[in-house]
């Protein structure tokens, strides 16, 4: 092999090589990251102060150049600012929403603060087709619509667009919608409770209409949960799409497995 193309396949290997290292680290940076954030989401910082870049190397084993890196990550996600003099420290809390229990948010919530919403419109609305699928009633017949804003201590949390049967809507109309869970309602409405819900949750882009009301960047990233709820007697009474701002809510859920 001529000298010229030794020297560049040596010259080849080594960027591999500093390439495969590059992305080591910030593999490395990624599963640092994904551990700490848990502790800050579970309060594993009581007095809100990260450790120090060294001891969180020791405590994890990796480079403090890993470390800062893993809190580049999170000061991005907006979980945690660097303070001169004081260190690493929790800007931003997130709030859990369970997914294995049928509740409403103010009953998920309750613990960490007043929920309120703000209704921005209700009234009848002719049934679109899959929203008359689903709910069970037919197409074009009117369907109480509800959009609500829902606050957690002040703060936008969640976007709400629910549609219900006219005949139980009806008496929700004149109902404290401000401050009282539309599935509380329904069980005070049907004299019965409700039995189970169907959910799909995906990431979605906000939109203008809804990053303005949860005052969330244009196009940033919210969690959309939608929800179909029955009474406990199989009736479809609640379909759901209702959009959290992603910085400020976690889900989780208790899975067990059947085989």
């Amino acid at each position: 092999m001529p000298t010229e193309r030794i020297r560049d396949h040596a010259g080849q290997g080594a960027t591999t090589v500093a390439a495969h290292r590059r992305r080591l680290r910030a593999d490395q940076a990624r599963q640092l990251a994904d551990l700490l954030r848990r502790q800050v989401l579970t309060g594993g910082y009581p007095d809100g102060t990260l450790p120090h870049e060294a001891a969180i190397g020791a405590d994890y084993r990796t480079s403090r150049n890993t470390v800062r890196q893993a809190l580049g990550l999170l000061r991005a996600e907006g979980l945690v600012e660097r303070l001169p003099g004081v260190g690493t420290v929790v800007v931003a809390e997130k709030y859990p929403h369970g997914l294995d229990r049928l509740m409403g948010l103010a009953e998920t919530l309750r613990e960490h603060g007043r929920v309120s919403n703000e209704v921005r419109s209700a009234g009848p609305v002719a049934a679109p087709a899959p929203v008359a699928e689903r709910l069970r009633v037919p197409v074009g017949a009117d369907v109480l619509y509800i959009e609500r804003l829902r606050r957690l201590n002040g703060l936008p949390l969640s976007l709400d667009l629910t549609y219900i049967p006219l005949d139980l809507g009806t008496a929700l109309l004149g109902a404290d919608l401000e401050n009282t869970d539309v599935f509380r309602l329904l069980e005070a409405i049907t004299g019965q409770p409700l039995g189970q819900a169907e959910i799909t949750l995906e990431a979605v882009n906000a939109d203008a209409h809804s990053a303005t009301v949860l005052q969330a960047p244009r196009g940033s990233a919210v969690l959309m949960l939608e929800r179909l709820t029955h009474l406990a007697d199989g009736r479809p009474v609640d379909l759901e799409f209702i959009r959290f701002r992603g910085d400020r809510i976690t889900m989780s859920g208790l899975l067990r497995r059947s085989l």
